[in-house]
This record gives C-alpha cells, sequence and structure tokens, in this order.
C-alpha cells in the first residue's frame, strides 16, 4: 500500500491509465470499449496509507469499442451525447479500508447526470510509483439512457475497471 509520511497530492499519469466498460448486447454478446482518463488526482492526508479524495476527469468524446459505427452512435445523442456532455467527472466521498486496499464511493457525472457510485479498489505498485485496479458496476438507466429503440436488447447494467497509474 501507499505509506506516506508527509500529506501528499499525486496526479494520475493519463497516458498510462485507462477506463473500460462491458455491457451485455443480445446481439453480439458483449460490447466492450475504452474511454480515457484525461486528468485526475489522489489526496492523501499525512501518515496515511489509503486516500481522503480522488477525482477524475475522463474523455468520452474519444471512447472506442473497435466498432467506428457503434463509437459514433455511442456519442450520440441516444447514448452519451457527447456534444452535449463532453467530459465525464467521478469525485470520492467516502473512501474505507479493506483488506485488499480499499471501497471508494462517489458521484460520477455523465450524460448531464450525478449519481451515486461505489469501486473496489486493490493497490499495487510501488510506495514511490502506486497502481490502483477499481472495479464496479453502474445503471446507464441511472443516468437516462434509455431514448434509443435498441434499449430492450442492451443490458442495464455495465461493468466498469479502472487501471490507474501515477508517476
Amino acid at each position: 500500500m501507499h505509506g506516506l509520511f508527509l500529506a501528499a497530492v499525486l496526479t494520475i499519469d493519463a497516458a498510462k491509465s485507462t477506463a473500460t466498460f462491458a455491457v451485455q448486447h443480445v446481439f453480439v454478446e458483449r460490447v466492450t470499449g475504452t474511454v480515457p482518463i484525461t486528468s485526475g488526482t489522489i489526496d492523501f492526508p499525512a501518515g496515511a496509507t489509503i486516500p481522503d479524495k480522488v477525482q477524475a476527469t475522463l474523455d468520452p468524446t474519444r471512447l472506442q469499442t473497435d466498432e467506428p459505427d457503434r463509437d459514433a452512435a455511442l456519442q450520440s445523442p441516444d447514448w452519451f451525447d457527447t456534444k452535449l456532455f463532453p467530459t465525464w467527472t467521478f469525485t470520492s466521498t467516502s473512501i474505507v479500508a479493506t483488506p485488499a486496499g480499499f471501497t471508494m464511493t462517489g458521484i460520477l457525472t455523465m450524460h448531464g447526470v450525478g449519481q451515486p457510485e461505489m469501486l473496489a479498489v486493490t493497490v499495487g505498485g510501488s510506495k514511490e510509483h502506486p497502481s490502483y485496479h477499481a472495479v464496479g458496476q453502474i445503471n446507464r438507466h441511472a443516468f437516462g439512457m434509455t431514448k434509443t429503440r435498441l434499449d430492450p436488447v442492451i443490458g442495464e447494467t455495465v461493468d466498469v475497471t479502472l487501471d490507474i497509474k501515477v508517476p
């Protein structure tokens, strides 16, 4: 775990960090994709082994599913409406230590809607260069993504995975 003796704010290394998602789709099994993490910080109070605040920003205008037509559809007003909502943010509201790392609850804002979400986080790397692996699930309907005619054939629950590195 990250054992700092002084308070510190670590910057997320956007070039080495990734956010991925997977959702069930009746016609193609599971759709997976990535959304770039563009910035973020991890705040540690003095002497802490886990952070007390985490903030991250993602760029859905550059999401990729390896299918350009699907990417364009996901960026449309039917789904993420990235012209109107070009960023997603996550800001933690509670962080609790666990044997493997910590659980983090926070507000995820996407598609113009903020919802509380929880991530289970494991810690890796070294004290000098920690890495974080976070997993969770979100309900896409909670963010208003129900307008498309394809809604009935796409799963409601989306698996989310974040792999975060700090320099």
